[in-house]
């Protein structure tokens, strides 16, 4: 199964809900938004503490994963360099 992403659309999309939220945030009184912020950043913070995935075990897969990307990013390389010379 192939998955379309837009990605043009989907920055356009997040921009929107930023400005949307600086303007909000802009609108309400500080003891309002700063609230709201606090329980936000806490959920975080519990979540990242309930995470069954350790910060070693993600650098080492984030590490693979850049390993693997730059091979690939190397053997493409290679075939349009053999692909020009034809």
């Amino acid at each position: 199964m192939e998955l379309k992403f837009d990605r043009e659309k989907n920055r356009q999309e997040r921009l929107k809900s930023v400005r949307e939220y600086a303007e909000w945030v802009r609108s309400v009184p500080n003891e309002v938004w700063s609230s709201q912020q606090a329980v936000i950043i806490n959920s975080f913070m519990q979540n990242a503490a309930n995470y069954a995935l350790t910060p070693e075990k993600y650098l080492e897969m984030k590490s693979k994963s850049s390993a693997e990307r730059e091979e690939k990013i190397r053997q493409l390389s290679k075939k349009k360099l053999v692909l020009n010379r034809k």
